[in-house]
């Protein structure tokens, strides 16, 4: 079933060139899609698209057949999460505290109810984080304040969730268990990711942008080709397949 779709979206700010231009695609539930290209190339500029943060100069993002910006904001943040590279500053909140938030467009009534204060404790589970549930998020490192924005997406609910390199400020274990953590969510997952050899490894699909356009849309074997990272990146790739995963080595072009 297609939970989100792009349809000839272009977009760019006020009275200055568009930043991207014609951008469609079609996301599933439980499909992972990695965006990949250079710095400036459009990436976080498409993930604001998806989470209302910015409209679309033209064409439609649709979320289960409706349009975003038709939609109430409280339905909205009901359907799609984000966790972005901006993390936010402390106002001496916990941990469980900054978790909670994400129940914030399900509460009914003045407070928390014994549902949100289950969901709560079960996404800090879920993420590793309930011996630090009572700690000031000023006082994690960066990588427990990224599982604990991850924590508080997840208790959110949502049907998309919408990720800005994920796996900044983690080490490779907790890398790796969150990338199979967002596998086995059975959500529509976007994410953008620098390392193309855990989007290959982890993704169903990978959307590679070249200055705001689209250059390639397929899975990780087809996408990830010789030229079209040369393109990319204006570097010159070399792919090993000869083991599990594709492994890449890269040379400047001149």
């Amino acid at each position: 079933m297609t939970v989100l779709e792009l349809r000839n979206v272009t977009w760019g700010p006020k009275r200055a060139p568009a930043i991207l231009h014609d951008i469609s695609f079609t996301l599933a539930a439980g499909e992972v899609l990695a965006i990949c290209g250079a710095n400036g190339a459009g990436k976080s500029s498409l993930l604001r698209l998806l989470y209302r943060h910015q409209a679309p100069l033209s064409g439609s993002v649709l979320v289960e057949g409706r349009d975003l910006w038709l939609t109430p904001a409280r339905q909205a943040a009901q359907t799609v999460a984000a966790v972005l590279q901006e993390q936010p500053t402390d106002f001496a909140l916990t941990t469980r505290d900054i978790v909670a938030l994400g129940r914030l467009p399900h509460r009914q009534g003045m407070g928390p109810g014994a549902r949100d204060t289950a969901i709560t404790e079960a996404a800090l589970m879920r993420m590793d984080l309930s011996h630090l549930a009572d700690r000031r998020f000023g006082t994690l490192s960066g990588g427990e304040r990224q599982r604990v924005m991850v924590a508080r997406a997840l208790a959110q609910e949502p049907r998309i969730l919408v990720l800005d390199e994920p796996t900044n400020h983690l080490d490779i274990r907790h890398q790796l268990e969150l990338l199979r953590l967002l596998r086995g969510l059975g959500l529509a997952v976007v994410c953008t990711l620098h390392d193309l050899t855990l989007a290959a490894e982890f993704a169903d699909r990978i959307l590679i942008l070249d200055q705001g356009r689209v250059i390639a849309d397929a899975p990780p074997d087809e996408a990830l080709t010789e030229a079209t990272i040369a393109r990319a990146f204006q570097v010159l790739p070399r792919i090993d397949r000869t083991g599990s995963a594709p492994r890449f080595s890269f040379q400047l072009d001149r």
